[in-house]
């Protein structure tokens, strides 16, 4: 297991030179022309499904198979190689050692079938072994090749996306249906990585990303074992992507997936997989330009080709060719190949990006930074951002009857009007005595993701109840905003809210409300807004372009002389916290200032406009 992170020794490396990854494990087992026999050994002779597709396995059956493909890939120029482990977590391992009980009428794979998985200690010591010892055939040759070159070599554990998604229903007549929930996609994504690193890992690869709750889960995951290290492990995540630019199955662009995985600080975000390098150019150009971080890129061989030696298209010199290319307009920083790709392919990349400096990281401008499927960045010149918060049971008559009734169709259409209209973000609020916040905000926010015109902006998760903010985080793909936290409970509770919205990378609003109350006052509110600011920033770690403070904006004209100054005092709040916490940006809900003239519609909207 690491002591420390290797985060800046592999930054260095990056700055120097183009860092060179591994090819395509399952294409070069297959050059070893292993038989079913050989991929059970003697330990699972008596497994009756077939386990030859099992690559991960072989870590156990055939571990001098996977050690000397590993000494190959370093041999032949790779800086990192990644463990055998795609598929080594308990969900996706129980596809070979468990029935579906849909073939044998048992019943069906929903989330209580893969609890019982998650629970069975066969699988869990199954999957915590491979990942362990695939770690450690990987160390051993990263260090041997690394004795022996005298350049040191890194171990990548590799993450895979799983074979159950939390973005896809399996139900054509109900889009909300999960056959997991995150809960159980975190659990078992903890038990890899936790095994990956005692197995000696320098980094985590999170790779072919085509579902991006997923990988989300994933990075929960990580978060969380972070803590117990005392550091954070290098990440890369790697998406595949389609002719579009989308995740495959979240339908995530480019950029949003940049958005929705920045908060991680990851060493590299890149592109793996998918349909060859040549369809990746100008996601990866797209990529390049709008990141701060590492690039890398690992694509297939080309197509799929059932009469080529690999199995693909393209021959070593043919990824080499457009490995230069890429290397040569400056945009990448590692690379290497994914299926179709053998030591030979790697070994031509390695020797033509040699010749080429690696890409220098842009300066990019900060800026709330959100995302749906496409990504919305607040930048300076845009006005103000629109939130349409007609899906809001406590302000929405209309809706709240949709809701309670179960009509989610037309409750649907509700959402779809307002970005017809020009929402930029989605208020999505639960909160009624009738409803059950916690289970429709999840089933609402799973039908929203699958309708795309939906699905493309931003979410804010709008809810008093944190269990039905922890729900909606645990609901969406990209970056939301949750609103709101507070002081009311004082300060350790804030700050355990703020890390865990943090850990979801998600934009918070913050209400003007401490252990005394609700901020009236202009002195009252720059100081809680102050005090959180510092709390979120210094002691959280918190995106200050990610807070956004609520200074209450309160009804005037109530015939009570001290509620006279409160619309001054809102907008001069609003400009000391501009002016004094950076970053920051400010929300209010202006038609409460008008509240006592309700009924009066004219002298309302004088007063909004």
């Amino acid at each position: 297991m690491p002591k420390e992170s290797s985060y800046g020794e592999l930054q260095k490396l990056l700055n120097e030179r183009i860092v060179v990854l591994d090819g395509g494990m399952g294409t070069t087992i297959r050059e070893y022309g292993l038989d079913e026999t050989a991929a059970r050994g003697q330990r699972f002779q008596a497994i009756k499904k077939d386990i030859l597709n099992n690559s991960d396995i072989l870590s156990i059956t055939q571990s001098e198979v996977i050690g000397d493909i590993h000494r190959k890939f370093f041999e032949a120029g790779s800086d990192i190689a990644s463990t055998n482990t795609f598929s080594a977590t308990t969900l996706a391992q129980s596809e070979f050692f468990v029935d579906d009980p849909r073939e044998t009428g048992k019943g069906s794979k929903d989330q209580a079938f893969f609890q019982k998985i998650l629970e069975d200690k066969f699988l869990n010591d199954l999957a915590w072994e491979i990942n362990l010892k695939s770690a450690q055939i990987c160390r051993l040759w990263a260090d041997r090749v690394a004795n022996e070159t005298g350049e040191k070599k890194y171990v990548a554990g590799s993450i895979g996306p799983l074979t159950v998604s939390l973005s896809q229903s399996p139900d054509a007549d109900d889009a909300s249906k999960r056959v997991v929930n995150f809960d159980q996609v975190v659990a078992a994504y903890t038990h890899q990585i936790k095994a990956l690193i005692e197995g000696g890992s320098d980094l985590l690869l999170v790779e072919t990303i085509f579902d991006a709750l997923n990988a989300k889960a994933a990075s929960v995951a990580i978060k969380e074992v972070n803590e117990h290290l005392g550091f954070n492990i290098p990440l890369i995540f790697s998406a595949a992507v389609g002719m579009g630019g989308e995740t495959m199955i979240s339908a995530m662009k480019v950029e949003s997936f940049i958005n929705s995985f920045q908060h991680m600080n990851p060493l590299a975000v890149g592109l793996n997989c998918s349909l060859g390098p040549e369809p990746m150019r100008s996601f990866l150009t797209e990529l390049s330009d709008k990141s701060n971080s590492y690039i890398s890129i690992y694509p297939n061989a080309g197509l799929p080709n059932p009469l080529a030696p690999t199995g693909f298209d393209l021959l070593p010199d043919d990824m080499a060719k457009f490995s230069g290319e890429f290397a040569a307009n400056g945009l990448i920083n590692l690379v290497g190949g994914c299926c179709g790709n053998t030591p030979d392919h790697i070994a031509a990349i390695a020797k033509e990006v040699k010749k080429y400096e690696p890409r220098k990281l842009p300066k990019i401008d900060p800026c709330m930074r959100l995302s749906g499927s496409e990504a919305y960045n607040h930048t300076p010149e845009k006005n103000f951002l629109m939130v349409g918060e007609r899906t809001n049971v406590a302000g929405s008559p209309r809706f709240a009857k949709l809701i309670k009734s179960n009509n989610l169709d037309d409750a649907t259409k509700v959402a779809r009007q307002q970005v017809e209209n020009g929402a930029n973000v989605i208020d999505v609020c639960m909160d009624e005595g009738l409803i059950d916040g916690v289970q429709m905000m999840g089933k609402f926010l799973r039908l929203l993701a699958a309708e795309p015109e939906i699905s493309k902006v931003p979410i804010m998760i709008d809810s008093s109840k944190w269990e039905v903010i922890e729900e909606g985080l645990k609901s969406i793909q990209g970056k939301p905003i949750v609103n709101s936290i507070s002081l009311k409970e004082g300060e350790e509770v804030f700050k355990k809210q703020a890390r865990t919205i943090m850990s979801y990378g998600a934009a918070v609003v913050v209400m003007a409300f401490d252990e005394k109350g609700q901020a009236s006052t202009y002195e009252d509110k720059i100081r809680i807004c102050e005090r959180a600011y510092q709390i979120l920033v210094n002691d959280v770690g918190f995106n200050p372009q990610d807070i956004i403070f609520d200074p209450n904006i309160l009804t005037i004209a109530t015939g009570m002389d001290e509620h006279n100054n409160y619309a001054v005092d809102f907008i001069n709040a609003t400009k000391w916290i501009k002016e004094n916490l950076p970053g920051a940006k400010v929300s209010g809900g202006v038609s409460n200032i008008s509240f006592s003239f309700r009924g009066n519609n004219v002298v309302r909207e004088a007063m909004h406009s």
